[in-house]
């Protein structure tokens, strides 16, 4: 028999789930995931780097990247003005950003 049946008293909690924040967990959207709501609202592609670099600009922790570039000075290609603010709202609309930039 488990402890459970031999508990007495039981306490009773009813969450109302609108009222919650959500957690750092629920609110992280796949690189994927990220590419396909622009694709879907503003009609183009956006790479891993374009995501990468807005999520650096509002300080988005990533995980270490593998792939780096062999020398300190080698420049990364900067994203366009037009796929920052879609990728800033695709940002908005998964709650990993908030307000208005």
């Amino acid at each position: 028999m488990s402890k459970l049946h031999e508990v007495k008293h039981h306490v009773n909690v009813k969450l109302d789930m609108d009222e919650l924040d959500l957690t750092s967990a629920e609110a992280k959207a796949t690189y994927k995931e990220i590419e396909e709501w622009v694709q879907e609202h503003y009609g183009f592609h956006v790479t891993n780097l374009n995501i990468a670099q807005v999520k650096q600009k509002h300080g988005i922790i990533e995980r270490e990247n593998y792939n780096k570039p062999k020398s300190e000075n080698s420049r990364q290609p900067g994203c366009p003005e037009e796929k920052v603010k879609a990728i800033e709202e695709a940002l908005k609309h998964f709650k990993m950003v908030k307000g208005k930039y």
